[in-house]
């Protein structure tokens, strides 16, 4: 088992401070959303530990949302300017699109990169840019397929505008899915989000799309993998 090397000077660890610190960097912890839903089987695997199958499929579904609920860390590039998967997942579209009205952006298409999460996917959503919170907004809707285009007008949303300190300005929206029905989101307009910070989540399966300043150069292509808060999605223009 591997991990990153330990910085010069830090003080040598236990036998059992060590592996339980190895643990801790091979196990990811668990968004706090995903609480009830690991809880609940554990505690029918527990009412139910004498019927072998019943205790095995309690196991099986806590296990199987913890999993889903997983909450990795990540280290996002020092570079300025840049704009991060807010997301993991797949790229779905790499295209121009007029941002969704509620958030006031006008009826001017931008650079916009969807990003698909299957239910195999981390779910937690990652602030694209660093920046201050303008707006948030939910917008009830269909469950269509989140894969599909038209998800992205007719789909509950729930909208979030940032704008970064050069005064750029990145919408991101999480869109619910054929299996999603719920929507979080923290972050509360005036807050002030560092770049790849964990901001809300989408359980189960869902899209998230990320529209960019006109002039923005973009660095991805359709078809590609993303990680949350690492993956450079485009170079924002730069201030004159």
């Amino acid at each position: 088992m591997a991990r990153k090397p330990t910085p010069a000077g830090t003080p040598p660890t236990s036998g059992v401070a060590h592996m339980v610190d190895l643990v801790r960097h091979v196990v990811p912890p668990m968004h706090p959303g995903g609480i009830p839903f690991v809880a609940a089987p554990l505690a029918v695997a527990t009412l139910g530990r004498r019927k072998p199958w019943l205790r095995r499929a309690g196991l099986a579904s806590a296990l199987a949302c913890a999993t889903f609920f997983r909450h990795p860390h990540r280290v996002p590039p020092n570079r300025t300017g840049v704009v991060v998967a807010p997301a993991d997942g797949e790229i779905a579209l790499v295209d121009h699109a007029v941002p969704p009205a509620e958030l006031g952006l006008g009826s001017e298409e931008r650079p916009r990169v969807s990003i698909f999460l299957s239910v195999l996917d981390v779910h937690v959503q990652r602030s694209p840019v660093g920046g201050t919170v303008r707006s948030v907004v939910h917008t009830p809707g269909k469950f269509l397929s989140a894969d599909l285009a038209d998800a992205s007008e007719v789909n509950e949303r729930t909208s979030m505008l940032i704008e970064t300190r050069d005064g750029a300005e990145v919408a991101v929206v999480q869109i619910a899915g054929l299996l999603a029905r719920r929507i979080v989101n923290d972050a509360q307009i005036g807050d002030t989000l560092p770049i790849g910070d964990t901001y809300g989540l989408i359980r189960f399966g869902s899209r998230v799309d990320t529209y960019l300043p006109v002039g923005s150069t973009l660095l991805v292509e359709r078809g590609q993998r993303t990680i949350g808060a690492e993956t450079v999605l485009a170079q924002l223009p730069t201030v004159s």
